[in-house]
C-alpha cells in the first residue's frame, strides 16, 4: 500500500512540475524591439534622437483649437457608427470575461421529479424528490485559469481597438474639415481670377472695336477661351466641396448637409513637435497595444491547449429531499445527499490535442509577427509625418517667392499691355501663372496641416 501511495505521489509531482509553464503569465518577447524606429529628417542613415516629450500626449482640444472643428469632433465621437460599434465590442468582451470568471464557481441546478403510479386499479402512490445538484471543476492544471486570462487580455484588446478607432475618427474629421477650408480658398481664388479674366475679355473686345494696338479677333477669342477654361473648373471644385461635406456628414452619422466652418487663414496648429522616444509607441499607440494583447491572448490559448493534456478533476454532489426509499414510501420526506469525485484523463483524444497545440503555437507565432509589424508600421508613420512637415515647411519659402513674383508679373504685364508694349498672350500667361501659384500655395498649406494631423495620430494622439 505504501508503495502505491509513493507511485501516485510521484506521478502527481511529475505532472505538476511538467505543467509549470501553463501557469506562467504573458511576458513580452525579448526579441520585440522598438529601437531605431524613427528616421532622422536630415540624415539618411541616422535614427532620430528624440527626447521623452511626446506631441501625441497633448489633448486633442489643444491641437485643434478651431471651435467649429471641436464641435464636429465631439459630435463624431458621440455618433460615429464605427466608434459605437467598437464600444459594443468592449461590452461583449466584458461579458465574456465575466463568463470566464464564473467558471471558477460551482454549477448549481434544481431538478425536481415526481411520479404517480397505481397497480391493478389500486390506490395510487405518489413519490417525489427535490434534489439540488452541483458540479465544481478543480483548476489544478490551468484549464480555467488560461481561458480567464485570455478573456481578460481580449477585453483589453477591444478597449485599445476602441481607442484606435477614436484616434482615426478625430484625424479623419480634422482632415475633412481642413480639406473643406482648402477647397473653399481655392474656389475663392479661382472665382476672383475668373472675374479678372472676364474684365480682360471686355477690355480686349473694346480695344478690338476701337482698333487699338492691332487687337485682332483671334486675340479676343483666346482671351475668351482662357476665361471659359477657368469657369469650367468651378463646377468641379463645387462638386468636390459638396462631396467632402457629404463624406464628413457620414462620419458624423447625420444626413448630408452644409457644414459650418471657418477659413483657412485663421487656422492655427502647433509648429513645434517632439516625437518622443520610440519605446513610447508601445504605450501610446492603441493599435500597437491591441496587437500585443492579441499576442497575449494567443499565448494563453497555447497554454490552454497544453492544459488539455492533463487530467480534469470534477466534484459532483447532490442534496435534497425525497419520500422514495427504494420500495418504500416515506412520509414526511427524508434528506438525501451524495458526493462523487471524478478524474478524466485524456487518452484517445491525444492526437486531437496535439493538433490543437500545433495550431495554437502557429497562431501565437503569427500574432507575434503582426505585433512587430504593427510597431514597425507605427515608426514608419511617425517618420513619414515628420519628413512631410519638414518638406512642406521648406517648400513654403519657395512658394511664397513664387506667388509674390507671379502676382507682380501679372500686374506689370497688364500695365505694359495697357501701354501697348505687351501682348494679350503675355497677360493671359501671367494671370494663369499667378492662379496656379496661388492654388499651389493653398495645397501646400493643407499638406502641412495634414502632416500635423498624421504625426499626432501616429504618436497615439486623441486616444483619451
Amino acid at each position: 500500500m505504501n508503495m502505491k501511495k509513493q507511485i501516485v505521489t510521484l506521478m502527481c509531482a511529475t505532472a505538476l512540475l511538467s505543467s509549470c509553464h501553463i501557469y506562467k503569465s504573458y511576458d513580452r518577447p525579448e526579441d520585440i524591439t522598438a529601437a531605431g524606429l524613427y528616421r532622422d529628417t536630415t540624415a539618411v542613415n541616422d535614427t532620430l534622437a528624440a527626447d521623452t516629450a511626446n506631441f501625441g500626449n497633448l489633448p486633442w482640444r489643444e491641437v485643434f483649437t478651431d471651435p467649429q472643428l471641436q464641435a464636429l469632433i465631439e459630435q463624431a465621437l458621440a455618433n460615429n457608427p464605427d466608434l459605437r460599434s467598437a464600444a459594443l465590442n468592449v461590452k461583449k468582451a466584458e461579458a465574456a470575461l465575466m463568463s470566464a470568471r464564473l467558471a471558477y464557481a460551482p454549477t448549481l441546478a434544481l431538478s425536481p421529479q415526481g411520479t404517480v403510479s397505481s397497480w391493478d386499479k389500486g390506490k395510487a402512490t405518489q413519490t417525489y424528490s427535490l434534489p439540488v445538484t452541483a458540479s465544481w471543476q478543480i483548476d489544478l492544471f490551468g484549464q480555467i485559469l488560461n481561458p480567464k486570462r485570455a478573456a481578460k487580455v481580449s477585453l483589453k484588446q477591444t478597449q485599445f481597438y476602441e481607442q484606435a478607432v477614436q484616434t482615426q475618427v478625430i484625424a479623419n474629421v480634422a482632415n475633412m474639415y481642413y480639406t473643406l477650408l482648402m477647397l473653399d480658398r481655392q474656389l475663392q481664388i479661382t472665382e476672383e481670377t475668373a472675374e479678372i479674366l472676364k474684365k480682360n475679355v471686355e477690355t480686349v473686345e473694346a480695344m478690338k472695336d476701337a482698333g487699338i494696338y492691332n487687337t485682332t479677333s483671334a486675340g479676343v477669342e483666346q482671351t475668351r477661351a482662357a476665361y471659359a477654361q477657368v469657369l469650367a473648373s468651378l463646377p468641379n471644385m463645387r462638386q468636390s466641396i459638396r462631396e467632402t461635406e457629404n463624406a464628413l456628414c457620414l462620419m458624423l452619422h447625420q444626413p448630408a448637409q452644409s457644414i459650418k466652418r471657418g477659413v483657412l487663414e485663421e487656422q492655427q496648429l502647433p509648429t513645434e513637435f517632439s516625437a518622443g522616444v520610440p519605446i513610447q509607441l508601445l504605450s501610446n499607440r492603441p493599435d500597437v497595444k491591441a496587437a500585443e494583447m492579441a499576442l497575449a491572448a494567443s499565448y494563453y490559448d497555447t497554454n490552454s491547449a497544453r492544459a488539455a493534456f492533463y487530467p480534469q478533476i470534477t466534484i459532483n454532489g447532490s442534496a435534497g429531499w425525497t419520500n422514495s426509499a427504494g420500495s418504500a414510501i416515506v412520509n414526511p420526506a427524508k434528506l438525501l445527499a451524495s458526493a462523487v469525485g471524478s478524474l478524466t484523463q485524456p487518452l484517445f483524444y491525444r492526437g486531437a490535442n496535439i493538433a490543437r497545440l500545433k495550431q495554437a503555437k502557429a497562431q501565437e507565432e503569427q500574432s507575434k509577427i503582426q505585433f512587430q509589424n504593427a510597431l514597425l508600421n507605427a515608426g514608419n508613420e511617425v517618420s513619414n509625418a515628420l519628413y512631410q512637415y519638414q518638406m512642406t515647411t521648406e517648400k513654403a519659402v519657395s512658394r511664397d517667392i513664387q506667388v509674390n513674383s507671379a502676382r507682380k508679373a501679372a500686374e506689370d504685364t497688364k500695365e505694359l499691355f495697357n501701354l501697348g508694349t505687351s501682348t494679350y498672350l503675355e497677360v493671359l500667361s501671367a494671370e494663369q501663372s499667378y492662379l496656379s501659384a496661388q492654388t499651389s500655395e493653398v495645397s501646400d498649406t493643407f499638406d502641412r496641416m495634414q502632416a500635423v494631423i498624421s504625426l499626432y495620430q501616429a504618436l497615439g494622439g486623441g486616444r483619451e
